[in-house]
């Protein structure tokens, strides 16, 4: 597999200050994932508190949660470790999980794939992050997309592991000055189908690339 080099040196400062300036954008991007239908002026109007027409409580509930778990990747002081990824699962899918926060403890199926993930361990999880992160072979920019893959396959949780997986791979950057990681609604077509092909192969490569050719910003200078 090719060497992925980090693509941004930033400061926490200058890093923060790209999450804030994109907070409306990237909360936008990830309630894509669970199939939230707004508009992007319609996501700021629910980011700032008010209502929109014709907008459902549970669309509205995914933004509301978005919005509170940026705050925290955004905020938080909190070491970087399987604890700051349970918190942020126990944010963004409060209104959906069975047990917000808790690792699943039981089998799942994943809609329009073969594969079914086996079920996780809390040690799983941590050792996950452990040694992806641990590895100095690999820019972080390479061990941090490859964790954040890892994690949505192997499912820790009983729901919102897109959500979680990416606003934990954000969270890293941030604190190293890696820029930050942004599926967008455009691109959203083809990350579902590359995502799935990972899925069920286990083959990371192609959507490795993908990812690390289009969904990395930072300040160009």
């Amino acid at each position: 597999m090719a060497e992925f080099e980090d693509k941004y040196r930033l400061t926490d400062k200058e890093n923060i200050f790209i999450a804030k300036k994109n907070f409306v954008a990237l909360i936008h991007s990830n309630s894509k994932f669970e199939g939230v239908n707004t508009t992007l002026p319609e996501t700021k109007t629910i980011v700032e508190g008010m209502s929109v027409a014709g907008i459902s409580i549970d669309s509205i509930g995914v933004i509301v949660n978005l919005k509170r778990g940026w705050e925290f990747v955004i905020n938080s002081n909190k070491e970087i470790d399987d604890e700051v990824a349970k918190t942020i699962n126990g944010i963004v899918a409060r209104d959906d999980s069975l047990d917000p926060g808790g690792i699943r403890t039981g089998e799942i199926q994943i809609g329009g794939v073969e594969y079914q993930p086996s079920i996780p361990t809390e040690e799983e999880l941590a050792n996950d992050i452990d040694t992806h992160l641990r590895n100095k072979q690999k820019s972080k920019t390479q061990n941090i997309i490859e964790l954040m893959y890892s994690m949505m396959r192997n499912q820790y949780f009983w729901d919102g592991n897109k959500r979680t997986s990416i606003l934990f791979a954000n969270y890293y950057m941030i604190r190293n000055g890696i820029g930050i990681l942004n599926i967008n609604e455009k691109q959203m077509p083809e990350f579902n189908e590359l995502l799935t092909k990972y899925y069920n192969t286990n083959e990371l490569g192609e959507l490795l690339q993908w990812t690390y050719d289009n969904c990395i910003y930072g300040i160009d200078r």
